[in-house]
């Protein structure tokens, strides 16, 4: 009974060490990426205007800001954007100190403050925003801080680039393969990279000091660019 049990708890151990000896070399591996971008048309811009008012006391400047936000909702209602549409997206009130020399040794003085408001406007109909800019502006506003055009639904796109990153990955891998005379057995690993929507042109940058009168402003919505990217791993082998 003892020989027996020696002889099964040999065959035990030793067998892990043979079945680590018989799985031999990792099979042989093609990486691709794919990398793939379409264009799309954007079908929603937001437009952000600002306002910037100072003053000696800080009622003071933060009431000129909030009466100028008023005109500008009146404004841009006016030009048929609904309330729901328009979103505060910043408000600051900060003081202004007096400049101090290199060598000043007292604490910063106060002399005035600064009030700010930034009005967010998301726009489903492009074709006002133009006019909503043309109306902030007239209304008050004496920044402009950009227009940004996205979609409302990216799903689609994004679907479609993947596919097409994929479909490049295929084809670089199947290139690859009949260059190094192998054949592509199966997919071992798929990896996304990314998928991301950018603006192709942006009306951007900023405007202080508006004067009154200013001619339309022209938008174009140009176009968007949709980005993505996956890594495959291939088996290859022998060609069938």
């Amino acid at each position: 009974m003892k020989t027996i049990g020696f002889a099964i708890f040999l065959l035990a151990s030793v067998a892990p060490s043979l079945a680590q000896r018989t799985e031999g070399p990792p099979p042989p591996v093609l990486v691709v990426t794919g990398n793939a971008q379409i264009l799309t048309v954007p079908d929603e811009a937001t437009v952000r205007l600002g306002i910037v008012r100072q003053a000696s006391a800080a009622h003071a400047a933060q009431d000129q800001v909030n009466a100028v936000a008023q005109e500008i909702l009146n404004a841009i209602g006016k030009v048929g954007v609904s309330p729901q549409q328009i979103q505060t997206s910043r408000l600051a009130l900060t003081p202004v100190y007096a400049p101090r020399g290199p060598e000043a040794r007292d604490a910063p003085r106060i002399v005035a403050y600064s009030a700010s408001n930034v009005v967010t406007v998301r726009l489903e109909n492009l074709s006002v925003i133009g006019p909503v800019i043309d109306a902030g502006l007239k209304a008050g506003a004496n920044q402009l801080e950009g227009v940004q055009f996205g979609l409302r639904d990216d799903l689609p796109s994004r679907e479609q680039a993947l596919r097409q990153a994929v479909n490049e990955a295929r084809s670089k891998a199947q290139v690859m393969a009949d260059a190094l005379h192998v054949g592509l057995i199966e997919v071992l690993e798929v990896s996304e990279g990314g998928i991301s929507v950018a603006p192709r042109t942006e009306f951007a940058g900023r405007m202080a000091m508006v004067a009154d009168a200013i001619a339309p402003t022209p938008v174009s919505a140009g176009q968007l660019e949709v980005h993505a990217s996956v890594t495959v791993r291939y088996r290859i082998g022998p060609k069938p």
